[in-house]
């Protein structure tokens, strides 16, 4: 099999314009050697195994595998989430390796944005509340016309007032999208975004993600066991126990399928 280039080469590559050198922006996320293990009743387990790869800025990337493969692990390690066991992490330019717990909170509040499969939204609360709610946790003023600015710009200008419970299950992930959005994050991580969503919805997010990485450069990065939503990504990467396999750039969904076939079929 043919394998696209990894990530981790093509992001430090030299960028020429008109044959001359330009810099270019250093990696959103990197992991470098990156190994997390786990005790287990009297054994280890390595979900993640000595893993190198860099997450270019302004890119989409997606991260797939078969169950157990470390795909949720690595989404964590490199949001700051959990701590690695060995190796090193560098999100936003920045080494968050031995980062302390209260730089680690600072990180989360203002460099990355997160996107769960359920939402995670507070039933009680409104959509414009719910955006809201990371500016008031970290004590910043909250802006109403930038919380109405960033529901508009995913389609929700008029369900400022809705509550979760009010909203389709799509209208609810772009809410928790808005809100992971709204401090400007550098690097948006979604897990499994599309999972709890019908074909139409998860249509509808997969476009609104899509046009932030080419409207507005966002970095993102997304664990999906989907074929269809890895698609739509720049590129996917394919984990099979906590080791890299592949790196697919631009693949076609039925591509995707086949590869993850593939990886079920070799356990």
């Amino acid at each position: 099999m043919t394998t696209a280039p990894n990530p981790s080469t093509t992001a430090t590559a030299p960028l020429r314009v008109n044959g001359r050198p330009v810099d270019r922006p250093p990696p959103a996320v990197e992991l470098r050697e990156v190994t997390r293990h786990y005790p287990a009743s009297g054994s280890t387990v390595r979900a993640l195994d000595g893993v190198t790869i860099a997450f270019p800025t302004g890119s989409w990337t997606a991260v797939m595998g078969p169950s157990g493969s470390g795909k949720s692990t690595l989404l964590h390690c490199a949001a700051g989430l959990d701590r690695v066991s060995a190796g090193r992490v560098l999100l936003a330019g920045r080494d968050i390796t031995t980062a302390s717990d209260n730089d680690l909170t600072e990180l989360r509040r203002d460099t990355i944005g997160f996107v769960f499969q359920n939402f995670n939204l507070i039933g009680s609360l409104t959509a414009e509340q719910n955006v809201a709610l990371p500016l008031k946790l970290s004590g910043a003023r909250v802006p109403r016309a930038r919380i109405r600015q960033t529901l508009e710009s995913v389609g929700l200008g008029d369900r400022l007032r809705h509550r979760p419970r009010e909203l389709s299950g799509g209208q609810q992930q772009r809410v928790a999208i808005a809100r992971a959005m709204v401090t400007a994050p550098a690097v948006l991580f979604a897990d499994e975004p599309t999972g709890a969503l019908d074909s139409t919805s998860a249509r509808t997010v997969l476009g609104l993600l899509r046009s932030m990485v080419d409207t507005t450069a966002q970095t993102i990065v997304m664990v999906t066991h989907d074929p269809v939503a890895a698609a739509s990504a720049d590129a996917v990467v394919f984990l099979s126990d906590g080791r890299i396999t592949d790196v697919l750039s631009r693949p076609s969904a039925r591509e995707v399928a086949d590869r993850l076939a593939g990886m079920e079929a070799d356990r």
